[in-house]
């Protein structure tokens, strides 16, 4: 057929194939069906295509809000099952014993002293025959953990025994704060634990001796040492698993011995002669009987040798009620000058060094500080040191990455911290310092006399 013809019959039929612009309301409804039909088949195709994705478990769970009352009570439910399902995996008081019979039946000669020894095969014997809940202990790798110097390749009963005896008590103090943790997210409130502690009370021989009227006090001086040192962030929640792998909870156990000495008692700050010093000296600072301490009644604390400046800042930094300080807070700084080389209270120290807020100590933030220690040496009659001497003397100690700024990791990483917080603020232990030499010469010709007495 000519082209001529087929152009004229073109030209000549109706023209049924023009497009007409869409409007833009069409134009988006044919974009949102393009979209939900492909989206569709994506899906659809994926869940037929893939049998992995139908085998995923659900990893979010909801919480329950406060006004949903049965979710809630569901909630608490199924946690106290769980908790109680988990305390009755635990060896018992009789499985222990039983366990300590089949370890001491298979021990193996000869004996290191009085150390009965197990060696592997007889190890695995045990394991068998100690049943199922022992089964977790009983394997190469705690075998290859209690493993010294051995030539006979054997472990110590009484070391694998007390090992097995440390986990069960983990495990059990695991559940027993678990019981408290109300929001069931596996950490502790100020409130959760206040409650842990003041129930253990009668569980403690050694706070016998303590009145009803002073629980409250000693619970909230025990809970301020968990809170201090492991909320350094003051979220107001600890980890759980943060308390287990502290001392903290050990210390405080420890008061169940009812032969514990008076050297220990007066070094754990959860005994009761500790807390009853702590709170005694509250008592005795607090001059006019308000409950609380103003900026002048803290001047006394120790010897009475703290800088104003320093008591300044830690009026501005932390918690007060109308310019006086209450007992948490008054905890919070005992704590803090009681363990300055502990990182918890170098943080707490430079938060109130830091007067710019810059997050390191310059010349002028130590020059602001050490100016207080001059003027107090010549109230006392003493002849002021030059701050420069100090300042090369810090940064000496510290040895900070930049050399004119000292980071709170560098105050951290020198194991000078102490040292250094104390010479900024308090006389007596800047003297001290200064005097350190004849000091050490003094306490050796003390000893020297002794000696020849």
């Amino acid at each position: 057929m000519d082209w001529k013809d087929v152009l004229r019959r073109r030209l000549a039929s109706p023209n049924t194939n023009s497009k007409r612009k869409k409007s833009e309301q069409e134009l988006k409804d044919e974009e949102m069906d393009l979209f939900t039909k492909y989206y569709s088949e994506w899906k659809g195709g994926s869940k037929n295509t893939d049998a992995f994705y139908k085998t995923i478990p659900r990893f979010y769970y909801r919480l329950p809000a406060e006004d949903e009352v049965l979710l809630q009570k569901l909630r608490e439910e199924s946690r106290a099952v769980f908790l109680q399902r988990k305390s009755r995996e635990l060896l018992d008081n009789e499985e222990l014993q039983n366990l300590w019979f089949l370890l001491d039946k298979h021990q193996i000669p000869p004996m290191i002293g009085e150390e009965a020894m197990i060696n592997y095969e007889n190890f695995l014997k045990v394991g068998e025959k100690a049943g199922p809940k022992c089964k977790q202990f009983f394997t190469a790798k705690v075998f290859a953990k209690l493993l010294h110097t051995d030539s006979y390749g054997r472990i110590s009963i009484m070391q694998f025994f007390n090992y097995v005896m440390r986990k069960v008590w983990l495990h059990q103090t695991r559940i027993g704060l678990s019981l408290y943790d109300v929001a069931g997210q596996g950490y502790l409130r100020e409130s959760d634990l206040e409650n842990y502690i003041l129930e253990l009370i009668p569980t403690l021989p050694q706070l016998d001796g303590l009145e009803k009227s002073f629980y409250s006090f000693y619970v909230c001086t025990a809970v301020r040492k968990f809170f201090f040192f492991l909320d350094p962030l003051r979220t107001g929640k600890i980890k759980i698993q943060d308390i287990l792998a502290c001392s903290f909870l050990d210390d405080l156990l420890e008061l169940r011995d009812e032969e514990l000495s008076k050297e220990c008692q007066e070094t754990n700050w959860f005994s009761a002669p500790s807390a009853l010093r702590v709170y005694g000296q509250y008592l005795n600072l607090d001059k006019d009987h308000n409950g609380m301490l103003s900026k002048e009644e803290l001047s006394r604390y120790g010897t009475a040798t703290m800088t104003n400046v320093f008591l300044d800042r830690v009026f501005q930094e932390c918690l007060t009620y109308d310019g006086e300080m209450d007992y948490k807070t008054y905890l919070d700084f005992v704590l803090a000058l009681e363990n300055r080389k502990e990182p918890a209270a170098l943080q707490y120290m430079f938060k109130l060094l830091d007067i710019e807020n810059k997050g390191y100590l310059n010349v002028f933030s130590l020059n602001y500080f050490f100016r207080a220690i001059q003027e107090l040496m010549k109230i006392h009659g003493q002849d002021p040191v030059s701050f420069q001497d100090v300042k090369d003397e810090i940064f000496d100690m510290v040895k900070p990455k930049d050399p004119l700024k000292i980071s709170l990791q560098d105050l951290i990483n020198s194991n000078q911290g102490d040292t250094v917080t104390t010479i900024l603020i308090d006389l007596n232990g800047f003297w001290t310092y200064e005097n350190r030499e004849a000091l050490v010469a003094n306490d050796n010709e003390n000893s020297a006399d002794l000696d020849d007495t």
